[in-house]
């Protein structure tokens, strides 16, 4: 049994939830098909499965340091990611005419899990340097591409990208870090920056740091936001590397979590000579930026999926070898003990996992999808309609599973009960490591004010109606199936609530009171997306039921029960927090500082 994988299911969402069938069959991606696709998948869970999963527990115990001069990492870090490089993984989802191999992204999005649920320690800075990479592409020159993106590719040098700063966080709006333009062509950065993962390191010839700075005299607030290519060491014309570039590491941060992966205080210009490369055209830098956010949030809300399919793979594994009590109604201690996944309630952590863990992942397959569908239709409209799909479940992408998913983990602990709580097992790591995914690429709290405040509005609610129609296509699909009933009349009372909330928040005159509860609204909206995936992966199974043999009978069976569980246990919260949110409840707005402590703390 893998620790890091449940093939079957990912062959259920690339072929059955998803028809990759058909993208085989375009233009684009011919030179693919089912046997292409196994074999490199095979090569990605053999790989992390040798060089990332068995130094995870190392990795965590053993997290970078710093001398003062240079950072040092335990050499199964590097050997990981070279191993990561020569398999070409680094250029998989690149179109062929930058030296990519032009995978599917669907596939991309799975093998990359892989490494992600084994050890995100290390699979961080492949995630960062492809998505850096990818931004380059997007809005760079060609002499930019020509110079940085092929060392990329091939793992030679790395990238990260470089937002907040010590007394910023995540207002961007009061970034500090200046650019002042010089008469040869480059500009010199100087400012601080904080929580950069992947940041400094030995592992690569070079660092490419993505830095967002303001050019003087430009456009206050976020508006005045450019971004640059910074190098950890300059470049020449030729392509071979040059001096240091004026970039000095003040320290390293340290985690609860993803301790394997460097987190820098960076210092760029100390000494006045830090040079940097604008990126794109000036004060766009915010817009730019997102080419690599957009895609790191979804990578995010899947990381999160993944560290809990790894618990949740992990504590049933455990759950059917570990032999502990009897069933209630048979404590007669001459009888044989049972293994712990025959108690009801140990069923009940288990399913949470699984509903938690398939449901993200049939939503993260869907908006990569949907990215994928961008890229092989050339009907302009239906490239708007794909993005704005994409714009609304994006914040639902990164924020669901890195709230639920979490929960995953916690369940996986409790499964392990006092053996999970130490770190001879991974469940309690595996925690910690999810923690994250809560916080960076916009904390949970920044994408319900986004969803509220901008998406479910934007261009006159046409997002929010658009996926209404996905979700009504499914209800429609469905109402003819009796043993989907059930689910299908709970999913369209739940769809009515939202909308109703939603108009009822949006018709408020004051703004802090419509996103006084914007996170509870996150959440609740998070979960009617979730029941409605949940509901098409049921649709799904109980057509493929019919056919089904051997073990594919449980597989589908399994589906069902994660969807009976989802709809009882889960949809149900959602109603209640979107009374909450109707209400316009104020109780938290109204919260002086002085209530918590019975001191005042400002």
């Amino acid at each position: 049994m893998s620790l890091i994988a449940n093939r079957r299911d990912v062959d259920f969402m690339m072929y059955e939830f998803l028809n990759l069938d058909k993208v085989f069959q375009t233009e684009r991606y011919q030179s693919y098909d089912r046997e292409a696709v196994s074999a490199i998948l095979d090569t990605a869970e053999a790989i992390a499965e040798d060089k990332y999963l068995p130094c995870a527990a190392k990795l965590d115990a053993n997290e970078p340091s710093f001398d003062g001069e240079k950072v040092s990492i335990i050499p199964e870090v590097g050997e990981g990611l070279q191993a990561f490089a020569e398999a070409g993984f680094y250029a998989a989802s690149f179109d062929e005419d930058v030296g990519g191999a032009q995978l599917p992204g669907i596939v991309n999005l799975t093998l990359a899990g892989f490494f992600s649920a084994a050890n995100p320690g290390i699979n961080s800075y492949a995630f960062l340097t492809v998505g850096a990479a990818n931004m380059l592409n997007a809005v760079g020159t060609q002499e930019q591409k020509d110079k940085y993106l092929g060392p990329m590719l091939e793992g030679k040098w790395s990238g990260t990208m470089c937002l907040s700063e010590p007394q910023a966080g995540s207002s961007l709006s009061d970034i500090r870090t200046k650019a002042t333009p010089t008469e040869e062509g480059h500009y010199l950065i100087e400012g601080s920056k904080m929580w950069i993962s992947g940041g400094d390191h030995e592992l690569t010839e070079n660092i490419v740091e993505m830095v967002l700075a303001k050019i003087p005299g430009g456009p206050p607030g976020v508006r005045g936001i450019s971004l640059f290519i910074v190098p950890k060491y300059r470049v020449n014309d030729d392509g071979s590397l040059g001096a240091k570039n004026d970039i000095s590491l003040a320290g390293l941060n340290h985690k609860m979590g993803h301790r394997g992966t460097t987190n820098c205080l960076l210092n760029f210009g100390e000494n006045g000579d830090c040079h940097g490369y604008l990126l794109g055209k000036p004060h766009e830098g915010l817009k730019n930026m997102f080419h690599m956010m957009n895609e790191a949030r979804i990578g995010v809300g899947h990381g999160a999926t993944m560290s809990a399919l790894a618990g949740f793979l992990y504590s049933t594994k455990y759950a059917g070898e570990r032999l502990q009590g009897r069933h209630p109604q048979d404590k007669d201690p001459s009888t044989p003990q049972l293994p712990i996944i025959e108690h009801t309630d140990i069923k009940r952590l288990l399913m949470a996992q699984k509903a938690a863990v398939e449901g993200a992942s049939a939503l993260l397959y869907y908006c990569t999808d949907l990215v994928e569908e961008q890229k092989l239709t050339d009907d302009k409209d239906a490239q708007n309609r794909l993005a704005l799909l994409l714009e609304i479940l994006t914040p639902i992408a990164k924020s669901w599973p890195s709230e639920f998913c979490l929960e995953a983990n916690k369940h996986a602990i409790q499964v392990l009960g006092g053996y999970g709580y130490t770190r001879e097992f991974p469940v309690e790591r595996l925690y910690r490591d999810n923690r994250l995914n809560h916080i960076h690429e916009g904390t949970h709290a920044i994408h319900g004010i986004d969803l509220l405040g901008r998406k479910v509005s934007m261009f006159d609610g046409a997002a929010l109606k658009l996926l209404l129609q996905e979700v009504q296509a499914t209800l429609s699909a469905t109402s003819e199936m009796s043993a989907l009933g059930e689910y299908n009349k709970d999913l369209e009372q739940a769809l009515k609530v939202l909308v109703e909330t939603t108009e009822t928040v949006k018709a408020h005159e004051n703004v802090n009171t419509q996103l006084a509860n914007a996170t509870i609204y996150l959440d609740a909206f998070g979960h009617v997306v979730i029941a409605w995936l949940w509901l098409r992966q049921a649709q799904i199974a109980t057509n493929a039921l019919a056919n089904a043999q051997g073990d594919d009978v449980a597989f589908y069976q399994g589906k069902l029960a994660a969807c009976r569980y989802f709809f009882r246990y889960e949809l149900p919260k959602a109603l209640v927090q979107f009374k909450l949110v109707s209400d316009l409840d104020e109780t938290c707005m109204d919260l002086k500082p002085e209530h918590l402590t019975g001191n005042n703390p400002l």
